[in-house]
Parts: structure tokens; C-alpha cells; sequence
């Protein structure tokens, strides 16, 4: 029986974890982010200009980590959506389809009470990395 190994994925320049987790993990072919908020890679805070700034950060922050795991945007099987309001569903959703223009990965969207740092919304991904 063999082993699975599992790597952890930094991506060099990316937004720090605010807690004890990893960005990104890749195991065989599978790559899973963790949740990705808003955070700004070189101040480190949540950027300013609401739910369609921080969606538009927190895509390129997964982005990030997909490409140093060796995968990219169009790799994504799956995403989760955590928003702090529903009433932002559409806004979330406007930058999210500028990052999957064709063939979107499955989804779920959900509201929650709160995130980390106040963020407005958090978004995961699963990708499964091209064979070579």
C-alpha cells in the first residue's frame, strides 16, 4: 500500500496565514487552497473599496497558490464561497466569473456570521493538476 504525500504550498510573495494552516496543500494530483480572504501580500490587511475589491484580492491570492502548486485557474474542480452577506451574492459573483469565463468549477455559497479579520467574504478551491 502506498503513501500519499502531502506538500505544503507557499506561494513566494503571498498573502501570510493569519493562523497555524497552510495555503495550499497538494497531494498526488490534487491541490486544495485553504480559505483565501482579502488580504493585500505586501500590507498584509484587507484591501479597501468593498465586497468587489476584496473578491477580486482574495481570487488572485487563490490564483497564487494554485501556481505555485504547479496548476491554475482553469484547473479548479471546485470552490467554496463564504460571505458575510447574501446581498453581496451578486457583486461576489461578478469578479468571480472574470476568473472562470468558460466551464466554471462546481460551487457552493454560503452565509456566515463572520470571518477573519472582518473580511467580507472567503474563498477555497479544489484543482487537479494537469498530468505531464
Amino acid at each position: 500500500m502506498s503513501k500519499r504525500k502531502k506538500e505544503v504550498i507557499i506561494p513566494t510573495g503571498g498573502a501570510k496565514p493569519l493562523a497555524p494552516y497552510s495555503p495550499g496543500i497538494r497531494s498526488g494530483r490534487l491541490v486544495f487552497t485553504s480559505g483565501q480572504v482579502g488580504l493585500d501580500p505586501t500590507t498584509g490587511k484587507l484591501v479597501e473599496g468593498g465586497v468587489a475589491a476584496q473578491t477580486r484580492q482574495v481570487m488572485l491570492n487563490v490564483q497564487a497558490v494554485l501556481e505555485a502548486a504547479g496548476c491554475g485557474m482553469k484547473d479548479v474542480i471546485k470552490c467554496t464561497v463564504f460571505m458575510r452577506d447574501m446581498a453581496d451574492y451578486g457583486a461576489i459573483n461578478e469578479v468571480y466569473g472574470e476568473f472562470f469565463p468558460k466551464n466554471p468549477p462546481a460551487r457552493s455559497a454560503i452565509a456566515v456570521l463572520g470571518l477573519p479579520i472582518d473580511a467580507l467574504v472567503e474563498i477555497e478551491a479544489i484543482a487537479v493538476r494537469p498530468k505531464k
